[in-house]
């Protein structure tokens, strides 16, 4: 899912099944529909198959085919039209081949019973169908209330920076993950965030708080990018404390920090063990690995706190994507990686919505639709005109 602005899976339009409660996706017209096409069926076979054939029988599993649907009035209401049409196939000698007086014969009589206790069953499935998508469209709301308060969005112009977003949970009744990005404009340029946190769930939705309220606070504070992550490793540290057992030593993130200054055509980097950036101009697309990798954030006091800042040109015109390792490990077919350099460079002329909107169906179309992981990515852009000083 995309965040808002971007964009979001789902079916279409919404709609309430009684005007009261949770929104819920409105079925597919051709499942609406399908009562209809299944009863043009059977009046279809009734004319060419032999009188031995009753294929009025088939109307027995009328209420079920309309339960995938409709409410439990509509089934109800399906299950006595389906006995009354049974009885007008048997009785009608065109139909039935026989005699009006066959009408209440035994097997007719067993087929209207069946029906009536099918049209019992389809009305309760009805009924509990409609509880779990209320059910679902409930769990749904609630996720897509703690997205836009985890990630409110990021305004479309920062300055003389243009930036767009993107994001994809592979849950996709839950929409939240531990994916995360942010943008901040400050008093030091814009500063930029895209983080992935260990582990899936409430647990990484929680740590990804953290870190998304530490940053926006430390973004205003902090005048260069290593007292940032500094901050990062604090608050990380402290929240994995308060975990129980072993969790705390498994509880990190992986995340780029960069920063955009106004009046210079660069763009600082600070990678904690996370894919490198691409830096997109009009005619290159360049991998802009670490000079000297971070740790991950809640991993500097295993492996040592040295931060390092890499610097490199960002002209006006060029583009920086920062994205999650979804991206990169999204896999086609036959297990290959998805090759994003190489994918970027048929894209490198496009603006930073259209830009990710390509990735988004690109990765869709390059996994066969099965994304198993979540995705983020982030899209700066400087525009044109800044004057340097």
């Amino acid at each position: 899912m995309r965040r808002p602005g971007g964009r979001a899976a789902g079916n279409g339009r919404a709609a309430r099944e009684d005007g009261v409660g949770p929104r819920v996706p409105a079925q597919p017209l051709w499942l609406r529909w399908l009562p209809v096409i299944y009863v043009a069926a059977v009046l279809a076979l009734e004319p060419v198959t032999p009188v031995d054939w009753p294929v009025s029988f088939l109307l027995i599993a009328l209420p079920v085919v309309a339960a995938f649907a409709q409410g439990p009035v509509v089934v109800a209401g399906v299950a006595v039209f389906a006995i009354v049409f049974e009885g007008v196939l048997a009785g009608t000698p065109c139909c039935a081949g026989r005699s009006v007086g066959y009408l209440w014969d035994r097997h007719y009589v067993a087929n209207y019973v069946c029906t009536s206790l099918v049209g019992a069953l389809g009305t309760i499935l009805a009924v509990h169908r409609i509880r779990r998508e209320r059910t679902l469209a409930t769990v749904r709301s609630v996720a897509e209330t703690a997205q836009r308060v985890l990630l409110p969005p990021v305004p479309r112009r920062l300055g003389e920076v243009c930036v767009e977003t993107l994001y994809l949970s592979a849950a996709a009744e839950a929409r939240i993950g531990g994916d995360l990005y942010e943008a901040v404009p400050t008093a030091y340029g814009v500063r930029l965030l895209v983080g992935d946190v260990r582990g899936k769930g409430l647990v990484a939705v929680e740590a990804a708080a953290v870190i998304l309220g530490a940053f926006r606070e430390a973004a205003h504070d902090e005048p260069d990018l290593i007292g940032v992550a500094h901050r990062m490793e604090r608050s990380m540290s402290r929240h994995a404390a308060q975990l129980p057992g072993n969790e705390a030593a498994e509880r990190f993130v992986t995340a780029v920090f960069a920063e955009i200054p106004d009046r210079e055509h660069v763009v600082r980097i600070v990678s904690c063990g996370h894919p490198p950036p691409l830096l997109i101009g009009p005619d290159r697309v360049v991998e802009l690995h670490a000079s000297d990798p971070s740790p991950p954030v809640n991993l500097a006091a295993l492996v040592g706190d040295g931060y390092r800042v890499d610097t490199e040109p960002f002209r006006p015109g060029d583009q920086l994507l920062l994205y999650t390792d979804g991206v990169t490990e999204t896999r086609d077919r036959d297990g290959v990686f998805y090759p994003l350099p190489e994918r970027i460079r048929q894209w490198a002329g496009l603006p930073p919505r259209q830009l990710l909107d390509r990735l988004h169906e690109d990765l869709v179309a390059y996994s066969d639709g099965h994304l198993d992981d979540d995705i983020a990515a982030l899209a700066a852009y400087r525009l044109p005109g800044v004057p340097r000083v």
